[in-house]
Parts: structure tokens; C-alpha cells; sequence
């Protein structure tokens, strides 16, 4: 079996230091198929790297393209509220296209079994194009199919085989929006390494002994609007009334995602009314920054980004992690954290309650309610014993459904039975 996996055209084509989410995605399913199996990955350019190398068995293949960069400028008839918001300029068949041109001659050259296509369906008909005896999969980690225009979806999928989504949420919508397709649609779970992630007994026993002076709550993820960080800071000004002795540490970077995007593209009036903070002259950091009064600002520790062992360490710190995000459509820090038994809150919103199970491993707050979130938090910090079995069930979900040896055999089922109607 040769699969190809062509990632966004802003990420780069290189190693798991230093790639994106979907780059450490597709790095940990590759290693893990079986000898059979030959993996190419398509990203950008890195010039660090050459065009072409081979790492832990994968191939990767850097394209750069100049044509692409000249379509920037049209970005901003998306920013200028110019195009329909459900019809964005990065949704079009001109975004990104000297960069899949580049890889459908490439993949004629490679005659593919299977090309998987993460994010960007209209990479679907130019990939069918040069390869057309090939299986192509779309893999969406986002909501762009339910949200942008049907009529553009729709016949971008046609030329797809099948539509793996990372949450059974995306799924189910999905299958809602183009019931006549529903038999195309498939779940396959993000996954965590469970050796990396893990609980390390002698540091937790060394923390556990300290619990009565402090807890910590654990925010991870990158620090934007949808992320709902504004509901988890005014939250904690009314959790450290009740319980001084907390703090709350945001780990993650500063990485705003344009309103055109998501925030424009979503429906939901608690998504819509972020765009308020896309329109202030400050940014989204420095808000939050501005709402910490001198009181609490000890309490609050802003790390920047770290890489995946720095985050490690501050995971093994956390008496709770929080996801506060208006829009999610996974939950990555909920399942990392699970898996060093911490337990989990999450808010109502997307894929985090196929995540959490709740009152077994966490619980769910109300999209966008501060009370809600506050009552959840006081909920378990007040309670030692049941986050401790929280964090129990919550490893052994992990070990059940999220962690790559099971999210890698899930997907080597669908593409054998993919094959097997060929």
C-alpha cells in the first residue's frame, strides 16, 4: 500500500520537531502502519531541509510555490468584507493552487493507492485529475465542510472516496448536510502519546503532598479569541475569591486565527460576537492582560509556546485542565491531559463532548457561561478524591480510544475496506 498525505499549504514538510499539529499527526500514524505500507507527506518548503529526504520512514516532499504568494493580495477581499463569508477567498479554487499543482504532478509520478487530503477540499478535483485511479480521503480538523457554502462543498465531493472527521460531532453534521454522501463519512479520533503523556508517580506524589497550599489550573492551547480565554480569566477572578490558594497558568502561543476563517464562517451568535475583538485596537493578549487586576496578577502566568516536553512538565504541575474554546472541534489538551490522569473540563461546544465523558473523567460547562464554568471548577478543586478517579478513568479512556496505536488501527481498517471496492 503507498498512501500520500498532503497537509495545508502553510505547513512545512519536515520532521515531527518543529511541524504543526497535523505534521506530529501524520508522523505518528506513518511509523505506526505496518512494513507494507510506503507514506509520502506533501508540505511547504522548509529551506532548511532538501526538496525530497526520507525520516523515521516517511518521504517528504517540500513545495515552494511563487504563484501562490502572488494570490496573497486577494486575502484581503476577505478581510475587507468584499466576498460572501461563506465563499472566502481561501476557499476558492485559487487558493493554494501552484501549491497542488505542484503536488498532483508529483503524485502521478508516485501512482498512489491512497491520498489523503488534510482540510482542503479543493485540492480534491485537481489531486482526481492527475491521479485517477487513486483513493482520495479528505480529513477535516476543522468545520470549513459544514460551514462554507454547500453548493461548493458538495461537488468538491464528489471527487472524494471518503471523509474522515476527527470527532463523531464533525461527523454527524456532516452526514446532516449531505445525507445523499452519509455512507462517505467516518470518524477517526486525534490521538496522544501515552508514553510521553503519562503520569509520573514520583513527581505527582511530591505535588499531591503540597495540594492544601495551591492548586493550579492548566489551560493549553493557542491564546485566540475562540479559544474562550476572556470566559476562563473572568471565571477565575470568582474562583480565587472562594480559593485563594489558585492559580491559573495559559500555556500556548499567541496565534490569532483570522476572523475569515472561523469566526465570520460560524453561525453560532457566541462564536459571531467575538469579532468584537478582531475590531479593538489592542490585541487579544493584551486584553486579557488589561481585564487581571494588581491583586491576582501573581496568579496568573502566561508562558508563551513551548515545545512538547517543556509541556509535559507543566501538565505534571496541573491539578485541572480547562478548554474553555466557543469552537473545537477535537480537544487535544483534554486528551493529553487524560492521559496523565488530570482530570478535565470542557466547555459544550464541538468535539469535546465526544471527549469527555462526563462525571466519569471531567465535566462540561455551558458554551460561553462564566457561572457555569466557575461552578464546574469549584466542583473539583474542592473535591480531592473525585479528581483523582477523574484522572484514573480518564487514563484508561485514553488507552481505549485516543492513543495512536488504537487511532492508527482504526484507520488501516478504512483504508483497507476503501481498497477492497476498488
Amino acid at each position: 500500500m503507498k498512501i500520500a498525505f498532503i497537509s495545508q499549504p502553510w505547513s512545512f514538510a519536515r520532521p515531527v520537531i518543529g511541524c504543526d499539529s497535523l505534521g506530529i499527526w501524520t508522523y505518528q500514524v506513518a511509523r505506526r502502519l505496518n512494513n507494507s505500507t510506503q507514506v509520502l507527506y506533501y508540505g511547504l518548503r522548509d529551506n532548511s531541509y532538501p526538496p525530497v529526504y526520507q525520516e523515521s520512514g516517511i518521504e517528504y516532499h517540500g513545495i515552494s510555490s511563487t504563484f501562490d504568494k502572488l494570490w496573497k493580495v486577494f486575502r484581503l477581499l476577505d478581510r475587507w468584507k468584499i466576498t460572501d463569508p461563506k465563499r472566502p477567498f481561501f476557499a476558492s479554487r485559487w487558493y493554494g493552487l501552484g501549491y497542488i499543482y505542484q503536488v498532483a504532478k508529483s503524485l502521478r509520478q508516485e501512482q498512489c493507492d491512497l491520498i489523503h487530503i488534510h482540510n482542503f477540499s479543493q485540492f480534491a478535483p485537481i489531486i482526481k485529475a492527475f491521479n485517477p485511479h487513486s483513493k482520495i480521503i479528505l480529513h477535516m480538523h476543522c468545520e470549513w465542510s459544514n460551514q462554507l457554502d454547500w453548493r461548493i462543498i458538495n461537488r468538491r465531493l464528489q471527487y472524494v472516496d471518503l471523509v474522515i472527521s476527527c470527532s463523531d460531532y464533525l461527523t454527524d453534521k456532516m452526514s446532516k448536510r449531505f445525507p445523499n454522501l452519509s455512507n462517505r463519512f467516518k470518524t477517526v479520533y486525534n490521538g496522544v502519546d501515552t508514553e510521553i503523556f503519562s503520569n509520573n508517580h514520583s513527581f505527582k506524589q511530591t505535588k499531591n503532598s503540597q495540594a492544601k497550599i495551591s492548586k493550579n489550573i492548566l489551560f493549553v492551547g493557542r491564546i485566540s479569541p475562540e479559544k474562550g480565554l476572556h470566559i476562563l480569566v473572568d471565571a477565575f477572578k470568582e474562583v480565587v475569591k472562594r480559593q485563594p490558594n489558585t492559580t491559573l497558568t495559559i500555556a500556548g502561543p499567541k496565534a490569532i486565527v483570522f476572523p475569515e476563517f472561523l469566526v465570520r464562517l460560524d453561525d453560532n451568535p457566541e462564536v459571531q460576537k467575538l469579532i468584537k475583538f478582531y475590531q479593538k485596537s489592542q490585541d487579544y493578549l493584551e486584553y486579557l492582560k488589561s481585564q487581571i487586576s494588581p491583586e491576582i496578577a501573581d496568579k496568573i502566568h502566561f508562558t508563551g509556546p513551548l515545545n512538547q516536553f517543556e509541556l509535559v512538565d507543566y501538565y505534571r504541575q496541573a491539578d485541572l485542565v480547562i478548554n474553555p474554546s466557543l469552537s473545537e472541534a477535537f480537544g487535544m489538551s483534554l486528551v493529553e491531559a487524560m492521559a496523565m490522569e488530570i482530570p478535565v473540563i470542557g466547555a459544550k461546544a464541538g468535539g469535546m463532548p465526544n471527549v469527555i465523558e462526563e462525571g466519569k473523567v471531567g465535566l462540561l460547562a455551558e458554551l460561553a457561561d462564566t457561572e457555569s464554568l466557575v461552578q464546574a471548577i469549584l466542583e473539583l478543586l474542592q473535591n480531592d478524591e473525585t479528581r483523582k478517579v477523574m484522572g484514573k478513568a480518564g487514563r484508561q479512556r485514553v488507552l481505549e480510544l485516543f492513543c495512536w496505536d488504537r487511532v492508527t488501527e482504526n484507520l488501516l481498517d478504512i483504508y483497507q475496506d476503501l481498497l477492497k471496492y476498488d
